[in-house]
C-alpha cells in the first residue's frame, strides 16, 4: 500500500529541492533519515519534515505497518508560484527579482521481501551450465 504526503509553497527553488530529493529517492526510510541528517543543504530540512509526515500518515492509516520496511517509492518536486519583486537600479529602472517556490510530494511504500533473495532464487532456477545473463543466440557457435 502507498502512503503519500505533500508539502506545498516551500520557499526554496525547485532546482535546489531536487538535489536533495534525488538523494533519498528509492532508499529505505531509515537510510533517508541518516542521509538527510548529514546533508548540509537547506532543502534537507523540508524533505525531512515531509518524510516525517508521510511516515505518520502511514501509521495513522494502518497501525500494522512495519515502519522499518518503508521506503521512498517516489518523490516529485514541482514548480510553485513565483513572487515577483523589483530591485531599484540607476536612472529609475528596476531589475526583477524572482522568488521561486516549490511543491514536493512523496510516496512511501512497504517492501514485500528483501530484493537479494529474489535474485538468488532466479539464479538457482537457471540451468547449471548457462550464464545468468542473456541467453546466447541460436546461430552463434565458436
Amino acid at each position: 500500500m502507498d502512503y503519500t504526503a505533500k508539502y506545498r509553497f516551500i520557499h526554496i527553488t525547485p532546482r535546489k529541492a531536487m538535489l536533495v530529493a534525488d538523494l533519498v529517492r528509492g532508499r529505505s526510510l531509515n537510510e533517508a533519515y541518516t542521509l538527510l541528517s548529514t546533508t548540509k543543504k537547506r532543502g534537507a530540512v523540508f524533505v525531512r519534515k515531509l518524510l516525517d509526515s508521510a511516515q505518520h500518515n502511514a501509521v495513522d492509516r494502518d497501525a500494522k505497518v512495519d515502519v522499518d520496511a518503508l521506503f521512498v517509492k517516489e518523490i516529485v518536486v514541482g514548480r510553485g508560484p513565483i513572487m515577483k519583486r523589483f530591485h531599484p537600479r540607476a536612472k529609475g529602472r528596476g531589475c526583477p527579482i524572482l522568488k521561486r517556490m516549490s511543491h514536493v510530494q512523496v510516496v512511501l511504500a512497504e517492501r514485500e521481501s528483501a530484493p537479494g533473495r529474489r535474485r538468488t532464487q532466479a539464479k538457482a532456477q537457471a540451468a547449471p551450465g548457462a550464464p545468468a545473463g542473456k541467453p546466447e543466440p541460436a546461430g552463434s557457435g565458436t
